[in-house]
């Protein structure tokens, strides 16, 4: 099982391939936003790597990023946990000023993933 650590908060075992915003929420007790319910539309689940940053992303990742004009975040939405990686929460609903974190996330990556090689922002 890969190891996910929350900077400042601990280390977590999660199941293989599950997705980086359901194992923030579930498994490291994140307030993780997440409005669009994780299907790469709003950007509200970005997180910082520290370490362990996937080479590849989904098209529509990179999409919504480029068209944010979001640099030096990835969206958790988007990302399976499949190896160990250290991430930076940094966008929370604590503060946030929403309603709630957002719309319940799927179990697979919405939408159907295309995965790319990742290319600098």
């Amino acid at each position: 099982m890969p190891v996910l650590t929350v900077d400042g908060v601990g280390q977590f075992s999660v199941p293989q391939g599950k997705r980086l915003v359901l194992a923030l929420i579930e498994d490291a007790g994140q307030d993780q936003l997440h409005a669009c319910g994780g299907n790469s539309k709003c950007t509200t689940c970005r997180v910082e790597f520290v370490a362990g940053e996937p080479t590849r992303m989904t098209q529509a990742e990179q999409d919504c990023l480029r068209a944010r004009e979001v640099k030096g975040a990835r969206l958790s939405c988007q990302i399976a946990c499949d190896h160990d990686m250290t991430v930076r929460v940094i966008s929370r609903f604590a503060g946030s000023g929403r309603v709630d974190s957002g719309k319940p996330c799927a179990e697979s990556i919405q939408p159907e993933p295309v995965w790319i090689e990742r290319t600098s922002s």
